[in-house]
């Protein structure tokens, strides 16, 4: 089996904006391998948000391949991209989303309720999840009831609880104080570690990106490696 978890080939993406076309990505290419932290930098408006959405499904491109453990997910139906997202890849975004009706331990379990594992172990998997975040005393409350980091920290638990091989991250720790964030990105790099999950971060924090394996800047639609 390929060591490469990601591998984008010849990508592009463009938008159109009245009768005006924007391209975005112009014929981008990018190997990420199994356990590998990369950071994507880049000003506002290059795209960055764009390709972990393309990586991921949410988005079509206008061309290239985009293959996630050597599968073409643009080649499956919506509901195979589904559950090939929910078992390979995790999410983390800049607002946690966590679902506010649901406790802590509820919303970790969720990616493996929707993927059909029974309660009880969905439930056991979530607690080993929430207590490798350090949150275990808080497992039973709500979203409205956590702090900014707390959020963050039990977003991270969601995103990794399939054992996903990669962790698309869009500014994990922007809405989040300077001594929080450092914790969120310990953390994240304990995670790795142990999991072995690569994770494939955007982010305009370069203390967060320098503590990745890699930092790659996206520049005029192309991915350049940082100057």
């Amino acid at each position: 089996m390929s060591k490469n978890v990601i591998e984008i080939t010849d990508l592009a993406k463009t938008y159109q904006d009245g009768r005006r076309e924007v391209e975005v990505l112009k014929q981008l290419d990018l190997v990420v391998e199994k356990g590998e932290t990369l950071a994507i930098i880049g000003q506002s408006g290059s795209g960055k948000s764009t390709l972990l959405h393309l990586i991921g499904a949410l988005d079509e491109p206008s061309s290239g391949t985009i293959k996630v453990m050597g599968k073409d997910l643009h080649q499956l139906s919506a509901t195979e991209q589904g559950l090939f997202r929910n078992r390979h890849l995790g999410f983390v975004y800049q607002f946690h989303h966590l679902l506010p009706e649901f406790t802590a331990l509820e919303n970790v379990a969720m990616p493996l309720l929707i993927a059909g594992v029974d309660t009880k172990d969905a439930g056991r998997k979530a607690s080993e999840l929430i207590d490798a975040v350090g949150l275990l005393d808080r497992a039973s409350h709500k979203p409205g009831e956590l702090s900014g980091g707390e959020k963050q920290r039990i977003a991270l638990a969601r995103a990794l609880v399939t054992n996903p091989d990669c962790v698309l991250a869009d500014e994990p720790t922007g809405n989040l104080d300077k001594q929080t964030a450092d914790k969120t990105l310990d953390l994240m790099l304990s995670l790795n570690d142990q999991f072995e999950t690569s994770f494939v971060v955007v982010t305009h924090d370069h203390q967060l990106a320098e503590r990745m394996s890699r930092i790659l800047v996206l520049e005029s639609g192309r991915l350049m490696a940082e100057h």
